[in-house]
């Protein structure tokens, strides 16, 4: 692995997988120069990106004109542009009214119109990483209609992204349905010579999880020699991770690509949350993540502790910079990559 030039693939979904591009971008090189001085460069960045989001725009645009939700993806694109400002503001804005429009961004109706345009999905995709210059290959992680089902611990079954965020019982199990899709050929490519393979952060069940699914991502995953970093959530949410600790949901996503470990290190937040932040999120029922350190190195994960949460317009966001940061020293001290993931 080279200590200056990194291959890096990053995997989750929502708000979360955006704010970690935003960090990571200012590490990519383009035209041969150095992104960052005196830091490791990135020489290839890709996203990999869940599908299976049904409601708001990207379940409208689902439904009715039969393409992948562009949600996600539409964020992950601002993330990774050149002029991310104006684009950020342009893409995200979503009309207020208009019959047929109204609830809908313009970057969700742009994907929609390239992939009408290609009739392919992923292409659209990389056209509008291409026309919008960004620093990154975006992939969703695979290009079937997939819909999430999930088996709840009293034994009930809910179906949709949707209901399963809105159910108040607790997780047990997730499927894709159905369950044979496949990933994209450049995802897997990507994963077997990347030198760092995050995952997270993101909803456990709504986020990251689904990617594992998708048959071939999790054993790419643990066959590639990259160092696998899990980046933990700062805090639980409500009807997906309530009263679940940073090992539970790294035993959940173990559990669901059917090995004993995935993940080499586990970024975790140490940083306490001001009163204020946690009376709010207190009202669904929420709290920070406890990092349970003992059981987290039981499981052969190794975590690093650092100052991540970001607590501007009373959201608890991640420090994007700093987290970035942190993995690209992380992955630049590993002593000659990784310990290779136990199947």
């Amino acid at each position: 692995m080279s200590s200056t030039s990194l291959r890096v693939v990053a995997i989750g979904g929502g708000t979360g997988l955006s704010t970690l591009l935003k960090g990571l971008k200012r590490y990519v090189t383009r035209a041969g120069s150095l992104a960052t001085s005196g830091h490791p460069e990135i020489s290839e960045l890709c996203a990999v990106v869940t599908v299976s989001d049904d409601g708001g725009s990207s379940g409208r645009l689902r439904k009715e004109l039969n393409m992948l939700p562009p949600g996600d993806i539409r964020n992950c694109i601002v993330a990774l542009s050149e002029d991310e400002a104006l684009l950020s503001r342009l893409f995200q804005h979503r009309f207020v009214k208009g019959s047929g429009l109204e609830g809908h961004s313009f970057g969700n109706l742009f994907l929609a119109a390239l992939t009408s345009i290609t009739r392919d999905f992923s292409e659209a995709v990389r056209l509008s990483s291409e026309i919008l210059l960004t620093r990154g290959h975006i992939f969703p992680a695979t290009t079937s209609h997939v819909e999430l089902e999930a088996l709840m611990e009293d034994g009930t079954r809910v179906r949709g992204e949707t209901k399963i965020t809105a159910s108040s019982g607790r997780i047990k199990q997730l499927f894709l349905d159905p369950p044979d899709v496949q990933p994209l050929p450049q995802t897997l490519e990507a994963m077997a010579r990347a030198d760092l393979i995050t995952l997270g952060p993101g909803s456990l069940f709504t986020s990251l999880i689904p990617n594992l699914l998708v048959p071939g991502i999790a054993e790419a995953m643990v066959n590639s020699a990259a160092v696998k970093v899990y980046v933990g959530n700062l805090m639980t949410q409500a009807n997906e991770s309530l009263g679940l600790t940073a090992s539970d949901h790294i035993r959940a996503l173990n559990c669901h690509a059917q090995v004993k470990r995935i993940f080499d290190f586990a970024l975790l937040n140490r940083a306490p949350a001001p009163p204020a932040l946690k009376a709010k999120y207190a009202l669904e029922g929420a709290n920070q993540i406890v990092a349970d350190l003992e059981a987290i190195e039981e499981m052969g994960v190794i975590p690093v502790l650092g100052d991540y949460l970001d607590e501007k317009n009373m959201v608890a966001r991640h420090l994007t910079d700093r987290i970035a940061s942190d993995l690209m020293e992380l992955v630049a001290q590993a002593p000659g990559g990784t310990r290779a993931a136990t199947p």
